[in-house]
């Protein structure tokens, strides 16, 4: 890392998940840091909707990791643009002589193909099948050349808002409904791990640059699930569905969803189910390489707290 007196640190999103954590790490670390959040949540929170123009009396920082954004298959679409990509923009001219890293996603990544250790130069792509992965792109290229860019996939943890409900959400009875055959490998990404991917890339050897960011290797999905369900002592077991009756159900739910103007996502939507039927690993070569990334393995030890 570089070697700073006191590294001074600007964290988007600090009241969230990834934000929060990243907070933690760098406290943790000695580190300077200044949160920013959408609501005051105390610790030294300062309030900022990132869609609009930067509070006066901004602190002047050496990094800046921005976990802001929104992080949804399911919502009003000008929303999502406005907090992935003009969120991005308003941060990003916050603070113009900090570096600057941009914690972005796996979901860039082509979603109409299977994702087999695939690597950074395979992203963005042109073709998306929601205001999430396009946003999120977009957001990547008004970066691109003056950001560390950071893509985790399928983040968990402690605090988890987004995996582990729609995990539990999906148990029906004693059965735990999947799509595929549940033999497919994915990449996870603990929130530890990304915390600490944060860190190198906000106090390390690159100033810019796109890389993957995941735990160890990957893993099976069956096995995820099982024990998942087993640390959270849940009397379910995995049933997986065929891919095309999967996304058919989650095409009517949808559907039903607009109808009634649902704020929240029906538990199963057209992304998820075509997300998860297929291989989704990454390579994070390039992270261990040049970062210094030494990630853990995964592990849901704990998750009957989370």
């Amino acid at each position: 890392m570089r070697r700073v007196a006191v590294m001074r640190v600007a964290v988007t999103g600090a009241s969230g998940f990834v934000g929060g954590a990243v907070c933690r790490a760098a406290r943790e670390a000695g580190w300077e840091v200044h949160g920013f959040g959408r609501t005051r949540t105390g610790g030294g929170l300062r309030s900022w909707d990132i869609t609009r123009p930067a509070p006066p009396g901004l602190p002047e920082v050496d990094a800046v990791i921005h976990c802001a954004g929104g992080v949804t298959d399911w919502g009003r679409p000008e929303a999502i643009w406005a907090a992935n990509v003009t969120g991005t923009r308003n941060v990003a001219a916050a603070f113009p002589g900090a570096r600057f890293v941009h914690v972005s996603t796996a979901s860039v990544y082509d979603p109409f193909r299977p994702t087999v250790r695939a690597t950074e130069e395979e992203a963005p792509v042109t073709r998306y099948v929601n205001a999430y992965g396009a946003s999120k792109a977009a957001a990547e290229r008004l970066v691109a050349g003056r950001a560390v860019v950071l893509r985790p996939h399928a983040v968990y943890g402690p605090g988890d808002t987004t995996l582990l409900p729609r995990v539990l959400g999906a148990v029906r009875g004693r059965r735990l409904l999947a799509v595929g055959d549940g033999r497919q490998l994915l990449s996870l990404t603990s929130v530890g791990n990304l915390a600490r991917a944060c860190l190198l890339a906000a106090a390390g050897p690159v100033a810019s640059g796109v890389f993957n960011v995941t735990d160890a290797e990957p893993v099976v999905l069956d096995d995820a699930l099982r024990a998942i369900l087993r640390e959270r002592g849940v009397p379910a077991e995995p049933y997986y569905l065929p891919p095309r009756l999967a996304t058919s159900l989650a095409a009517v739910a949808e559907t039903a969803f607009r109808l009634l103007a649902s704020p929240r996502p029906p538990r199963l939507t057209r992304y998820a189910a075509g997300h998860l039927a297929v291989e989704r690993t990454l390579d994070i070569s390039a992270a261990r390489r040049l970062l210094g990334y030494r990630p853990a393995p995964t592990s849901f030890t704990g998750a009957a707290s989370w």
